[in-house]
């Protein structure tokens, strides 16, 4: 007969919910009966231990957190910059965290990284604050990655590859993904964050949620990386409601960079339709509708409420068209970062990295490293 473990019963229902996961779904995972579930959580039997251990697993919490007294205390590791109107968010899902978290691992590496390859600080990290002109900083961001205001490809993905690799090529990793630690069944929310920067003198870092809209990643982007001008770390939901000051400052910077306001404020037409504004411009700018739809919304030329109704609907269009999740190898460079990956690789070739270890970082088989190196330099 298998031994009962003696865990804490109110650490089985708050690590199921920290999860976000029904009492159906981990009785599915484990198996058993959902009532064995509801006994469990209120102390009326106990699970074996290879019942505790699996459920720890489903439930993404170290096991021997299951035996402590009281739920331990998280927080989250960047400064939380989504507060609107006064009113602070909703407490952190374990994915944010965890995606925070692993983003953190990895830049502690590429800092030691750094060290030992002697490399110099970045000079445009923190060179403006809030209370700079949001056309200076507008004009840094141009002429560090080297984009003018007509420098642009012909449609928004290539826009959005090409910014990224610019971004990329002066330092800073961008990392992408709209799962958790590349993990299918764990879906990151958009309605929490559409991003986060991490302000280094060596190893700035943005990261990109992946669920959200193809269309407005190309703005997130943006906003991001002028956190990275103004020496800001923190985590970003993109709201055009947003209070505080470095968040409203980095979508000033946003809206300027991707539209100038001069140029909207003389094209854009009162008189029809505000949607068929969209197309001509967004076909001007070279950006998406969407971004034309949220400059104009800062710009006061439509309402809060017809912006996030146009924006939900552009976030539904692309959840039902979503498809697969593509190329293994070049997902896995998306969200690591091709910089990013290209050192460890590097190290890993050196034989200064084991492989185990660098498939660690990566999230990667180890077997598969060799393929995803040579995808990587073809």
């Amino acid at each position: 007969m298998s031994q009962s473990a003696f865990i804490n019963p109110a650490l089985l229902s708050w690590s199921r919910l920290r999860a976000g996961l029904s009492e159906i779904q981990v009785a599915k995972g484990l198996p058993v009966k959902t009532q064995r579930i509801r006994d469990w959580e209120a102390g009326r039997s106990l699970p074996t231990f290879s019942q505790a251990q699996r459920w720890a697993s489903i439930a993404h919490v170290p096991f021997g957190f299951l035996f402590l007294k009281e739920p331990p205390a998280e927080r989250l590791p960047l400064p939380d910059l989504r507060t609107v109107g006064g009113v602070p968010p909703s407490p952190p899902s374990l994915g944010l965290i965890d995606t925070i978290k692993d983003v953190l691992r990895k830049q502690d590496w590429y800092l030691e990284y750094f060290q030992e390859h002697d490399i110099s600080p970045l000079p445009f990290v923190g060179r403006f604050s809030i209370q700079s002109s949001v056309l200076d900083v507008v004009s840094d961001l141009r002429e560090v990655l080297r984009k003018g205001e007509d420098d642009k490809q012909r449609n928004q993905d290539n826009c959005m590859r090409d910014l990224i690799d610019a971004a990329e090529s002066v330092g800073i990793l961008v990392m992408r993904s709209g799962v958790v630690l590349g993990n299918t069944h764990r879906k990151l929310d958009v309605s929490e964050f559409r991003g986060f920067a991490i302000s280094d003198r060596l190893a700035p870092v943005v990261f990109i949620n992946s669920a959200d809209a193809p269309s407005a990643r190309l703005f997130t982007l943006v906003h991001e990386l002028a956190h990275i001008w103004i020496g800001s770390t923190g985590i970003s939901d993109g709201s055009s409601q947003s209070d505080r000051n470095e968040e409203v400052f980095c979508n000033a910077v946003a809206g300027e960079f991707l539209v100038p306001q001069d140029t909207i404020r003389t094209e854009w037409d009162m008189d029809g339709a505000w949607t068929s504004n969209l197309a001509p411009l967004a076909a001007r700018f070279r950006v998406s509708k969407l971004v034309v739809a949220r400059r104009a919304r800062d710009l006061g030329f439509v309402s809060t409420e017809q912006y996030g109704a146009y924006y939900q609907q552009q976030l539904q269009a692309y959840r039902d068209k979503e498809g697969g999740g593509g190329s293994y190898y070049r997902t896995a460079s998306t969200r690591n970062s091709l910089r990013f990956s290209k050192a460890v690789v590097a190290e890993t070739q050196s034989g200064r990295l084991l492989l185990r270890e660098a498939g660690k970082l990566l999230g990667i088989q180890p077997s598969k490293l060799k393929t995803y190196a040579s995808r990587l330099l073809a």
